[in-house]
């Protein structure tokens, strides 16, 4: 069971080098989810899932939802 972070706007997973990623396997596993919560409202981008990635079924399991910091949001609308 991986606990992570998902992008609501691209459902792509936040990596350990900060990338992002649509492979969950690749995907940044923290130990529960009060601390990907806080780790995911520092993270420029808009609304983010607190997902439960269950690798030997390919199942997800919301777990809870907030909102970035929104930086990346925000530059990628001026583009």
């Amino acid at each position: 069971m991986n606990i992570l972070i998902e992008s609501n706007d691209t459902l792509e997973y936040l990596t350990v080098a900060g990338q992002w990623t649509k492979n969950p396997l690749a995907g940044k596993c923290f130990p529960a989810t009060k601390p990907a919560f806080q780790a995911a409202k520092r993270e420029p981008i808009g609304r983010f899932t607190i997902v439960c990635h269950i690798p030997g079924t390919n199942q997800f399991i919301n777990l809870d939802h907030g909102r970035g910091t929104g930086q990346l949001e925000a530059a990628t609308a001026e583009v």
